[in-house]
């Protein structure tokens, strides 16, 4: 009998599978993090084909053809769909461990009701099956969201975004609420090569002047202000080394204007001006009740010659392997210590960051929201079941995991909503497993509202204001 990806894949127990069926299978998604286009989902997109659908910006498998030695022609270059496609089916057969075979799978089966096991052998005859299925309108942008029975996302964007799709679709009053988030990072990043660039930029779009460090803040608060009013509720930083330095022992001007003409700045320069940064940012979504995260840990762009050839998110990303607890306390601190720290999110790339994060979030905890700040879902190299167990175990552990606001997919895919289904499976399963190892009575119908919160209640509650309600 074959097993693989059956009815009870991970739920290891009849009290995991009550959990899963009758809880938190049927439960809506709250997506709090993607980089999906809103304009593709108000053009209401259709695919030309699943190369387009899967393989277009997807770093996370161009990474594994890579391994397999397989040419970038077939990547990211000017091979034709199909053969990309076929390379594709060649490197799935071999992912033997690895998330992407059962998220493959996983949206064959959910999105297009394709039991077959995709490898080089039927890559042609799945390729021909699948694109027929992507002319119908059921498979269009938006049915492939309330196909997953997705009701909320909230994108990544820009401050100089000018959110004009976000607003139509809002005008519109789409059955998905499409939300902009905040991403401040090339504002942030004053020690990379662009950050010059990037406000020449925003000079040059909104005919102003950010001459010093002060008309940068004032601009940022006034797009967040904009980004606000257009329905964000949330605001991602992008952070790949936590540093931190009380900012009236330095120049920000001075650091500032290092940064605008590329000089060199060290690292207690950046973590004076990232820290004021991020402390004032803060401020700002504190007293509009929005959710700052941070995502903590990359190593970005490894390959320098892979860079250039290919542009950054091209998957030459990994984990690092520097220290975040002592900055990141000062950090969290200073921004707490006159009752301004907005509910906050944690995310960590390396593992050996979760217990870390997960009390240092424990630290800033008050009345203000429950889990007001949390240690975040596994994120990235670790969004696969050991990830995502681990993340489970040592939240429940180090906070309560009662106030968790779950799953995300952080994705470009509208094919990648199945991944709440795996989050699913395994959440239920850790809960049956205390059940059945004698760690906590066989409640069942509590144990059920808070599945159902952490995969979905917990996050609405987080981010969503009452008079949003209706929206």
């Amino acid at each position: 009998m074959n097993k693989f990806l059956g009815e009870n894949f991970l739920l290891e127990s009849e009290t995991a599978k009550k959990l899963f069926y009758e809880y938190a299978k049927d439960m809506p998604i709250y997506d709090y993090h993607n980089h999906l286009s809103a304009k593709e989902i108000y053009e209401d997109h259709k695919f030309e084909n699943i190369t387009e659908a899967w393989l277009k910006f997807d770093h996370y498998k161009w990474r594994a053809m890579r391994n397999l030695g397989i040419e970038e022609k077939y990547i990211t270059g000017d091979a034709s769909d199909i053969e990309k496609f076929r390379k594709w089916a060649y490197t799935l057969r071999r992912l033997i461990g690895n998330p992407l075979y059962h998220w493959t799978h996983l949206e064959l089966r959910r999105y297009f009701e394709i039991y077959d096991i995709l490898d080089e052998n039927n890559a042609d005859r799945i390729y021909d099956l699948v694109n027929e299925k992507l002319k119908e309108d059921k498979y269009s942008v938006r049915n492939l969201l309330k196909m997953m029975n997705a009701k909320y996302l909230n994108t990544t964007d820009d401050p100089i975004d000018d959110l004009k799709y976000h607003i139509k679709l809002r005008e519109e009053g789409f059955d998905v609420v499409v939300r902009p988030s905040f991403r401040p990072d090339k504002a942030l990043h004053v020690y990379k090569n662009d950050f010059g660039d990037y406000i020449k930029s925003i000079e040059d779009k909104f005919s102003t002047k950010l001459s010093n460090y002060d008309d940068l803040i004032n601009f940022l608060i006034e797009r967040l202000e904009y980004f606000y009013q257009n329905g964000a509720r949330f605001a991602d930083h992008g952070i790949e080394e936590v540093l931190f330095e009380k900012s009236k022992d330095y120049d920000l001007n001075a650091i500032y204007k290092k940064g605008l003409n590329n000089q060199y700045l060290t690292k207690q320069e950046v973590g004076a001006y990232m820290g004021d940064l991020l402390t004032k940012l803060a401020k700002e979504y504190r007293k509009r009740d929005m959710v700052m995260s941070f995502h903590i840990g990359p190593i970005r762009n490894n390959s320098t010659r892979m860079y250039e050839k290919t542009g950054a998110d091209s998957g030459f990303d990994s984990m690092n392997d520097r220290n975040v607890a002592s900055n990141l306390s000062q950090l969290l601190d200073t921004i707490d210590y006159n009752d301004q720290l907005p509910k906050t999110l944690l995310f960590n790339l390396n593992p050996k960051d979760n217990v870390t994060l997960a009390t240092m979030a424990a630290n800033f905890c008050d009345d203000y929201h429950p889990g007001k700040v949390q240690f975040a879902t596994a994120w990235w190299f670790l969004d696969n079941i050991k990830g995502m167990k681990n993340q489970i175990e040592d939240m429940a552990n180090a906070q309560v995991i009662t106030t968790s606001v779950g799953m995300l997919t952080d994705s470009r895919s509208f094919l990648s909503f199945s991944r709440h289904e795996y989050y699913r499976r395994i959440l239920s399963n850790f809960f049956a497993k205390l059940v059945e190892n004698g760690e906590y009575p066989d409640d069942t119908e509590f144990l059920g509202s808070v599945i159902e919160d952490i995969c979905y209640n917990n996050a609405y509650n987080f981010l969503e204001k009452k008079d949003d309600a209706s929206e």
